[in-house]
């Protein structure tokens, strides 16, 4: 589910819109299976969704939408950092974001955030 929440904002973000040919395209899936999940998103109030109609986030689907974006750019970030190229580190920030605690999230944000205050107090001397 966090990775269709994702998608679709992401699309939104992008294109204004998301329709269920892009999630099928984005995601790999076909079109029966993110009719499915879309369904299942709307019973769970994190979408509105009408078939041939589109697809609008509720509040609280942009914001499980949002938290999961922030953890996907928080991995992928502190992966570039240690040297893995960008789509290496997308790949691999998409395969664990929704398996990391909470806690081990904000530790890592802490450290990203102390790494780059760094950097820039090594740039100006």
């Amino acid at each position: 589910m966090e990775d269709y929440l994702e998608v679709i904002y992401e699309l939104i973000q992008q294109k204004g819109y998301a329709t269920t040919t892009d999630i099928s395209n984005y995601l790999n899936v076909t079109l029966p299976s993110v009719t499915k999940m879309m369904r299942k998103l709307d019973e769970i109030s994190c979408l509105d969704y009408e078939k041939y109609r589109g697809i609008r986030l509720t509040e609280e689907g942009i914001a499980v939408a949002k938290g999961i974006h922030e953890r996907h750019s928080l991995l992928t970030e502190f992966f570039k950092m240690i040297g893995v190229d960008e789509e290496t580190a997308n790949r691999d920030a998409e395969g664990i974001e929704h398996h990391l605690h909470p806690e081990t999230l904000k530790k890592l944000q802490e450290f990203v955030k102390l790494v780059k205050n760094n950097q820039g107090l090594l740039l100006r001397k």
